[in-house]
């Protein structure tokens, strides 16, 4: 529990400073983005984030991650390298419900969400 505490306040002390990038709707649970300015291809991708990965997990968690470069759960970076391993474990995972080029997309717009968050 008390790990869990320290990293919501690394979380909310640091979502302040990274995430001028992206365009968040919402609050909470009801928390997602705004993909007016994405490109083509990362509209098509979000649509499939914004279905499949909510099965399991809000939009929150993930644009959280993104936000701070934290994982809310974990504590751990989330990185390219993270985007990479969570694309690995929900490919492996037998109730994802994600092929391997749903994966890809999903991987392909969080990589581009941490650039956009950069900016």
């Amino acid at each position: 529990m008390k790990k869990l505490v320290v990293t919501m306040l690394l979380v909310a002390a640091t979502a302040t400073t990274a995430h001028a990038g992206l365009k968040v709707i919402g609050k909470g649970d009801a928390m997602r983005l705004d993909p007016s300015a994405f490109p083509p291809n990362m509209k098509a991708n979000y649509e499939i984030m914004r279905v499949k990965c909510v099965k399991c997990h809000t939009l929150e968690r993930t644009i959280v991650a993104i936000q701070t470069g934290v994982a809310p759960i974990s504590g751990q970076p989330f990185d390219r390298n993270a985007t990479k391993a969570y694309g690995i474990k929900m490919l492996r995972k037998p109730d994802s419900n994600m092929n391997k080029a749903e994966v890809k997309a999903s991987v392909d717009l969080m990589n581009y969400l941490l650039s956009e968050a950069e900016k």
